[in-house]
């Protein structure tokens, strides 16, 4: 009714960048997945910063903040398509877990993505 997007979207939207930035190291989610690579969510942060409109065009980023051979954390932002302030920030955090939800090391069982997640971190 306030023609604002619901707050419960943005996590959506996190979703769909995080799944395009695994796109960026050669493999998509599915594929993660099948390997025995799951990542659930153990942690969500949304920063409200402006609001985004039902017909705004918007821009989401996606970059990894904190990465341990256990978990990961990625960072986004959400912008509303040519301006420079971010509507949203946020954050979530996943654990390296197979296919019996057992944490794993990607460190030894996936030496060479842990590898290129490690030279994508922004410090």
């Amino acid at each position: 009714m306030m023609g604002i997007v619901h707050h419960s979207v943005y996590p959506v939207w996190y979703e769909a960048a995080r799944t395009d930035f695994i796109k960026l190291f050669g493999m998509t989610y599915s594929q993660m997945e099948k390997s025995g690579i799951l990542l659930p969510v153990v942690e969500v942060t949304s920063k409200y910063i402006g609001s985004a409109r039902y017909e705004d065009e918007l821009d989401v980023t996606a970059q990894v903040k904190r990465l341990t051979p256990a978990r990961i954390e990625f960072y986004y932002e959400v912008f509303r398509k040519g301006e420079e302030k971010p509507l949203n920030t946020g954050t979530t955090t996943h654990a390296w877990v197979d296919s019996n939800f057992r944490v794993m090391n990607m460190k030894k069982t996936h030496p060479d993505l842990f590898e290129k997640l490690s030279a994508s971190v922004e410090e």
